[in-house]
């Protein structure tokens, strides 16, 4: 563990290593010049996202500590896990592109003959102790080192729900590189990976990886890890091009107007990873509900259906306060209004974009019923479609 001064007491106090590191040096003279910090911190597309709970704190307290509630947010029975062998994907992809959710906001992207491993967290708790924080309510579908190889693994921010020490410390004694948003660097050194593999970006600056090309994109959301939330790293949205396919992934992220510019410059996406669980009414600017990550998939495309959506951050993490498989049957029910394919793998099961699109709401089997109360009447007013004019963006949250 190192050490850290207390500014009350001035006496040095333990830090654990999970906290990671403050950017310091050159990297905070580099944070200092970005055009997206500002007043001492970085800032969301748009001004400052509330980053705290709004409302009242006992509200709040008796929705999450309800009896009735704290049961819809787990699963009523073990989730179906796919067993992801060596052989699922050590054989290349047929159509060139493969996604393998492995829960919450990880995914491995194998595109265009590389690999891309997205925001992994293999530990079993996010949190940055071992005894506390919230527990994984499924298996990892594969254990890390049975992964194989992996070209670049991307970083979307710093929580603890997709910056993971234990995985971070694993994944340092390979060869794999890493790409992650200005300032997380400081973290990754921290816990052992050479300055030399990585790549820090800020918004809109790309890296070339084993030939690909890797752009961090804007995104509404936050950072920090520690006890003093010092705002100095910075979070993202990232775009993955290869020679034939390209695709999204959101990280954390409130809806907002971004995605079109984000589309127009990078897309259209074989597919998209989008964040649409962990929302709530308390903290409505950071996280997307299921028909705002609806929305921001559609704007990102061109307005229109378009390419393959796979739903993340939902289903393995209990993080809000809504029944677990909301975001799920939610998302179903929203993209099916739309015209919209929807992947819908069991956690590890590997699928292709331009094949045969995992469908089935597998999640029925072991959650209790989710009322549909987020959907709106058909305004008379919505000639668009696609029906997305007939979600409410706000949600019930």
């Amino acid at each position: 563990m190192a050490g850290f001064r207390s500014p009350s007491s001035g006496l040095r106090t333990p830090r654990p290593a999970a906290f990671g590191a403050d950017p310091t040096g050159e990297r905070m003279a580099r944070i200092r010049r970005s055009p997206h910090f500002r007043d001492g911190v970085f800032q969301n597309p748009g001004g400052t996202a509330r980053t705290r709970p709004s409302g009242s704190a006992r509200e709040f307290a008796k929705i999450y500590f309800d009896r009735e509630s704290r049961l819809r947010r787990a699963p009523r029975g073990p989730i179906p896990v796919h067993a992801t062998t060596l052989a699922d994907l050590a054989r290349p992809p047929a159509t060139g592109l493969r996604l393998t959710w492995m829960g919450h906001s990880s995914v491995l992207a194998e595109i265009d003959g590389r690999r891309v491993l997205f925001d992994p967290v293999w530990g079993e708790r996010c949190s940055p102790f071992p005894f506390a924080g919230p527990k994984r309510l499924h298996p990892v579908p594969v254990p890390l080192a049975a992964l194989g190889p992996v070209d670049v693994v991307v970083i979307s921010h710093d929580h603890y729900d997709h910056l993971d020490m234990p995985t971070i410390k694993a994944l340092a004694g390979t060869d794999t590189l890493f790409a992650v948003p200005l300032g997380v660097g400081a973290h990754l050194e921290h816990w052992g990976v050479p300055a030399d593999r990585l790549r820090e970006l800020d918004w809109h600056e790309s890296t070339r990886v084993a030939g690909l090309t890797l752009t961090a994109t804007p995104a509404r959301h936050f950072c920090g890890r520690g006890l003093r939330n010092t705002q100095h790293t910075l979070w993202a949205s990232w775009v993955v091009a290869g020679e034939e396919h390209r695709v999204y992934h959101s990280g954390d992220t409130g809806y907002f107007d971004g995605f079109r510019d984000i589309g127009a410059a990078h897309g259209p996406f074989d597919a998209t990873m989008i964040q649409l669980g962990a929302y709530s009414r308390f903290w409505p600017d950071i996280h997307m509900t299921p028909a705002e990550g609806l929305r921001a998939h559609l704007d990102l495309q061109g307005g229109a259906p378009a390419g393959v959506l796979l739903p993340i951050h939902w289903g393995t993490f209990n993080l809000a306060p809504h029944a677990w498989a909301e975001p799920g049957e939610w998302t179903k029910d929203a993209a099916g209004e739309a015209g919209q394919a929807v992947a819908f793998p069991r956690p590890g099961e590997p699928f292709e974009p331009a094949g045969e699109v995992p469908v089935e709401a597998w999640w029925r089997a072991v959650s209790e019923p989710v009322a549909h109360a987020w959907r709106r009447p058909r305004s008379a007013g919505d000639v668009t479609g696609t029906g997305v004019g007939d979600l409410d963006l706000a949600g019930e949250r």
